[in-house]
């Protein structure tokens, strides 16, 4: 099988879900997010992400289960974009994204699409990041700020979501002239099946992607 998946990284607030469900949209790829696996996980245990991240920092195997599940999609599924904070490191991809914006802009967007009070998102968003920093450090030896390891590096507080992926396209262009002819309506990056919803079965309690055909 031919592999050419994109990561898409970056910390909380940078806008990473946006470009990479607008970029696999635009171009027909599926989209794989640690944040939804994150959040179904919490969901099933009745959970607020709070407190479940608050779980996760006494038993770090649950975190590490999420990611290899990931790493484990990236190995098998084709044209498909991967988002994640260290999807860069772990995943089988042949572009990587990483996206940035100021402190100031990503606490602005949390607070607005959690309904929250700014001073309190940023001082959170700041503790979060500090210890996502030390737990990647830590259980991978992955230094988050490292960002040698990205193609593509897009600051999010210029210009709008569908300039980024714009960005994007333009810079791997030349990957579709040494492609394999693709049937149409298929995506640019590859041979993909037509999108698929994102499902979880939360088996054994770690959330899996179904229902992908001819992958």
């Amino acid at each position: 099988m031919f592999f050419l998946n994109i990561t898409i990284s970056g910390l909380s607030g940078s806008g990473t879900t946006t470009i990479g469900k607008l970029l696999a949209k635009k171009q027909c790829m599926e989209f794989v997010s640690t944040g939804e696996l994150f959040r179904k996980h919490a969901e099933s245990r009745g959970m607020s992400l709070t407190e479940f991240r608050k779980i996760c920092e006494k038993d770090p195997e649950i975190d590490r289960m999420l990611d290899l599940r990931q790493k484990e999609l990236s190995d098998t599924m084709n044209s498909t974009v991967f988002e994640g904070r260290i999807a860069g490191f772990k995943c089988n991809a042949k572009i990587k994204v990483w996206v940035f914006a100021p402190e100031s802009i990503r606490s602005k967007r949390i607070a607005k699409r959690e309904g929250s009070k700014i001073d309190v998102v940023l001082e959170k968003m700041k503790t979060r990041d500090f210890y996502d920093s030390k737990r990647y450090k830590k259980y991978y030896d992955i230094d988050i700020t490292d960002t040698s390891i990205y193609d593509v590096i897009i600051d999010s507080s210029k210009g709008t979501p569908e300039n980024a992926v714009e960005k994007i396209l333009e810079k791997f262009k030349n990957h579709e002239s040494s492609m394999r002819p693709r049937p149409k309506g298929r995506g640019l990056f590859g041979s993909v099946s037509s999108p698929t919803t994102v499902n979880s079965d939360l088996k054994n309690g770690v959330s899996t992607v179904v229902d992908y055909k001819k992958i």
